[in-house]
């Protein structure tokens, strides 16, 4: 693999440890499989690596953990992120680091990996017909943070018509924020049709207010929810909303990835129902997901 040895990347803008490892995720570059699952809860990295048939490595730095080893023939790694997009910022750019900078010279190679990215996470659905304890698959991520106005975005076609509409049924821009949206792998999402809904997915940089809930502050955007439920595009609705999904496309698309993101509702935020066995929720995306990614060339 060829790289270019000019303009280091200085030490102030990508940190390694003395030991050589990444400084966030804690990891040296062949620490890391080219398939990543992307879980929030550092708790969460257990229950996906239990069913790994043996584990070759282990970092934990904050609430960073990974386990990286093999499901048969398939290396795969899983990473906690912590909630909320800034925290997906982290991830994202160190995962691309480890394969993409070569670490000895500070030189971004020449020859690029693409990396497999699929999160397995937690969602409110915002569709009635959607419930608790299913599992939903993101065809877009659309953002309700800021995090990917601090890079260079470009969309196709599409995704800027499906932006400019949501703009305009939502009205958001009058509360002072600006959406934006990517598009999940679709090499990836074809493998999860059967027993996964699919529809777009709304991240929000928060999970009361920014979610439309209210305890004891008033919400500057008390129907956000029905928005959010009413929107479609050519049949295209919102399926469910979380705090991850849209910096994961953004920053995937932009740096080469292929990304996709699964979630299991554990709230429907119509029928205001919450799932009575959540942890079982999770485990059955787990297992159902991984026998589905193990299998993927």
């Amino acid at each position: 693999m060829s790289t270019r040895y000019f303009n280091p990347i200085a030490e102030s803008e990508l940190i390694i440890t003395e030991k050589g490892t990444i400084y966030h995720l804690d990891l040296e570059p062949e620490n890391l499989a080219h398939t990543v699952i992307t879980v929030g809860d550092p708790g969460r990295v257990g229950s996906v690596s239990k069913y790994f048939d043996n584990i070759t490595h282990k970092a934990a730095h904050r609430e960073f953990i990974t386990h990286t080893g093999y499901i048969g023939t398939k290396h795969l790694s899983v990473v906690s992120t912590g909630i909320g997009p800034d925290n997906i910022d982290i991830v994202m750019n160190e995962l691309d680091a480890l394969v993409n900078i070569d670490f000895k010279s500070r030189t971004i190679k020449d020859d690029k990996t693409h990396l497999s990215i699929i999160r397995l996470g937690t969602c409110g659905a915002l569709q009635k017909d959607i419930p608790v304890d299913s599992l939903i698959v993101g065809t877009h991520g659309i953002g309700l943070d800021n995090l990917m106005h601090y890079y260079k975005q470009h969309n196709t076609p599409e995704e800027s018509f499906i932006l400019n509409e949501f703009i305009a049924h939502t009205n958001l821009a009058a509360q002072n924020i600006i959406p934006y949206i990517n598009e999940a792998s679709i090499g990836l999402l074809k493998y999860f049709g059967r027993d996964y809904h699919h529809g777009m997915t709304v991240t929000c940089p928060g999970f009361y207010g920014p979610q439309g809930r209210s305890l004891r502050l008033p919400v500057a955007f008390p129907h956000l929810i029905d928005a959010l439920t009413t929107f479609n595009s050519h049949d295209k609705h919102i399926a469910n909303f979380e705090m991850e999904t849209s910096a994961i496309y953004g920053l995937g698309k932009l740096l080469g990835h292929k990304c996709l993101s699964i979630n299991t509702a554990v709230a429907n935020r119509v029928t205001r129902t919450f799932s009575k066995d959540g942890n079982m929720a999770v485990e059955n995306m787990i297992a159902k997901s991984l026998e589905i990614i193990a299998g993927i060339k």
